[in-house]
């Protein structure tokens, strides 16, 4: 490991690292605009001057910290005149064009050009000419421009090519007439393109939406976890007072590193519109409002006098583990089997080792290939997406995709989108056979659209047989994932929420539900199943959103949402994480255990929770390992062989329609509907 002295100190730091970075690990603080650690180093700004003293002496002039790798005996000065000079002189030339607007610009208070400009400014100016303008551009919904603050660094540029793959926005003119702009000026259409808002050190790009309606200072801020997709992305949800006013990354580099979607940034409008927040009863065809009392008195009496053969529950994909396993508790309390999590019809069963992304989200940076079977991980897993496109991005990585071919902002080879085709990959009858036998990590990424319909579980079995004819399997590498859609999927299954024994699964339910067959169905937040008409059948709907299962309900019992409550997710890597409440539930909605705790009690049921932490104590003794934050389950070896089944009837199938509307809140929010509308005028343009 190289030595190095920076301001007379000793140290020793990593090989290959830059000076910018040796500093940082050193505890020294460097200046920096255009620099960005996930990024490609572009030295623009020059902020980061620093001294440099080798073997042959001391620099002719100061170097670029971010642009220089260290070596053994590098001795480093970041506090000299000469770099002070540097420093004022930089920041001098960044403020000749910068406006004097920061009393109403919405970086105030987070403003990087603000901290550095008192910290290294030289406290005046010598240019006396007219500052440059610059018209501001029409990025979309969600980026809000004022180009005239804009200071070159190119971080939004670089995200564009390395992080988002989409190459929507560039920079056209030289020197003085240098723009910033988006192709052809057109709305950016990525799915990570609100990461620009954070990548800017100016307020050259700030939040439209969040433009104006509060200052940084006045908000509470509340480190939680986000269920738009299965990731669990780390954020943090900025409040003030019970109102959310905007959502922001955390940075993790397991999970998100420090980016997150476009979904996950602005779905909040969602959160406090088309809200149930008192209870419902459908009487004579309308639903009319009722006291608590009167819905929990209905909501006892239908599950004591309906047999439990034909009572059935049906959870959603935004709903907590808690929650899950309180419906859990009173569904074998009275021995009903009809229990289902997987609203989108899946088929996954089994050891977690069959349903989880094994590899880990962090895994796909190791890996040398990878292979996509019925997933469009762009709009299921844009984060995931994002990895994918840095390592296409290196020599001989190979990925190959059986599927529908989509845009996936990389090259890759089209199988087709015959499932069938799994045999020739199994039997090495396929040209792709030859890459993924060089491969020697190699990732399998199977989504939700493979494991739909009645052959589903057989075809999953498939691709574990294809996982181990090449090296997708080894003793120190497992590259077979499951990658799902859902937040609360992986942790229903991991209680066990499906199917008992004689139990019917998400279609027979629904079949039995129009033919007579289910009498009470209880839906706990789940608003996706295909399900438009009413029959006989009494449908309970607890939630917050009057979306789909709200529509076929005939008694409404109205619960916070994931941000008003606290609880555990699983995200589909398998890592333990926890929703932390934001703000309070409105209206008279109660949270999920406490009004499950009330039909229990009215029904007279036993092993009733008084509180939440009792239980989570209960959860905690039935599962232990829930109680590990932040671990990440891993699964059993997945079986070496297994009985081959014909699958020729098998289709795929899309796991997910729409990405801006793909759950109630999102369908809520009117950000989220004004950018969906965006793609669709594109798709009817092209």
């Amino acid at each position: 490991m190289p030595k190095i002295v920076i301001d007379g100190k000793d140290f020793e730091v990593e090989e290959n690292l830059s000076i910018i970075q040796a500093c940082e690990v050193s505890g020294v603080e460097i200046p920096r605009f255009c620099y960005h650690e996930k990024l490609s180093v572009a030295g623009n700004c020059r902020m980061c001057l620093v001294d440099i003293e080798d073997a042959r002496g001391m620099s002719p002039k100061p170097v670029a910290s971010c642009a220089m790798q260290v070596s053994d005996g590098l001795k480093i000065h970041t506090k000299t005149q000469r770099v002070k000079k540097a420093r004022e002189g930089v920041m001098e030339f960044l403020l000749i064009n910068h406006p004097l607007d920061c009393p109403i610009c919405d970086q105030g208070g987070e403003c990087d050009l603000q901290d550095q400009s008192v910290a290294y400014g030289l406290g005046g100016s010598r240019y006396e000419q007219n500052k440059r303008s610059v018209e501001n551009k029409d990025m979309g919904p969600f980026i809000k421009t004022e180009m005239n603050r804009c200071i070159h660094c190119t971080r939004c540029v670089r995200f564009s090519t390395e992080v988002s793959g989409s190459d929507e926005i560039g920079a056209i003119g030289r020197g003085r007439d240098m723009e910033i702009t988006t192709y052809l000026d057109i709305a950016v259409k990525s799915e990570l393109s609100g990461n620009v808002i954070d990548l800017c050190p100016v307020g050259a790009l700030t939040s439209k939406p969040y433009a104006f309606s509060a200052r940084p200072w006045e908000l509470k801020q509340t480190e939680s976890i986000d269920v738009m997709d299965a990731i669990g992305s780390n954020i943090r949800i900025d409040t003030k007072g019970n109102k959310v006013m905007r959502v922001l990354p955390r940075n993790n580099d397991e999970v998100n590193e420090e980016w997150i979607s476009d979904k996950t940034r602005f779905f909040w409008d969602g959160l406090s519109l088309q809200r149930i927040d008192k209870p419902y009863l459908r009487e004579n065809g309308k639903l009319r409002q009722v006291s608590w009392n009167k819905a929990i008195d209905v909501a006892s009496e239908k599950l004591l006098n309906t047999n439990p053969e034909k009572i059935a529950s049906i959870t959603g994909d935004l709903v907590s583990i808690e929650s899950i396993y309180s419906i859990k508790k009173l569904m074998d309390s009275i021995k009903s089997p009809n229990t289902e999590c997987r609203q989108d019809g899946s088929k996954i069963n089994g050891g977690r080792e069959k349903w989880l992304f094994n590899s880990k989200l962090s895994g796909i940076d190791e890996s040398d290939g990878c292979l996509l079977i019925g997933t469009n991980p762009r709009i299921e897993a844009a984060l995931i997406n994002s990895r994918i496109i840095r390592k296409s991005k290196e020599n001989n990585y190979s990925i190959g995709l059986l599927g529908d071919k989509s845009e996936l902002n990389y090259n890759y080879d089209y199988l087709g989108d015959d499932p069938s085709i799994i045999y020739d990959l199994i039997d090495n009858n396929n040209p792709f056979c030859e890459k993924l036998s060089e491969m020697n990590k190699p990732l399998m990424i199977i989504g939700q659209g493979a494991l739909k319909g009645d052959e589903g579980e057989d075809y999953l079995n498939l691709c574990i047989e294809l996982a181990n004819n090449y090296n997708f399997l080894k003793n120190d590498w497992n590259g077979f994932n499951v990658l799902h859609t859902a937040a609360s999927r992986p942790g229903a299954m991991e209680i066990g929420f499906l199917p008992g024994e004689r139990g019917k699964d998400l279609d027979q339910i629904i079949d039995g539900y129009k033919k007579g067959d289910i009498s009470t169905l209880f839906l706990l937040g789940a608003d996706e199943i295909e399900i438009s008409e009413k029959t006989d059948c009494f449908v309970i709907y607890q939630g917050h959103h009057g979306d789909k299962g709200a529509n076929i309900a005939d008694l409404i019992l109205p619960s916070p949402s994931f941000n008003e409550q606290n609880g555990l997710f699983i995200n589909t890597e398998g890592r333990i994480q926890e929703s932390i409440r934001a703000t309070f539930p409105i209206g008279e909605a109660k949270e999920d255990w406490e009004i499950i705790s009330l039909i229990s009690k009215k029904m007279g049921l036993e092993n009733i929770d008084n509180s939440f932490e009792d239980l989570r104590s209960s959860l905690f003794h039935s599962f232990p390992h829930l109680a590990d934050i932040d671990m990440c389950l891993s699964g059993e070896k997945l079986p070496k062989k297994i009985e081959r089944k014909d699958i020729k009837q098998h289709v795929f199938k899309n796991s997910l329609n729409n990405f801006w509307l793909s759950n109630s809140i999102t369908r809520s929010s009117r950000l989220m509907c004004e950018r969906n509308n965006i793609s669709v005028k594109t798709i009817e343009g092209d």
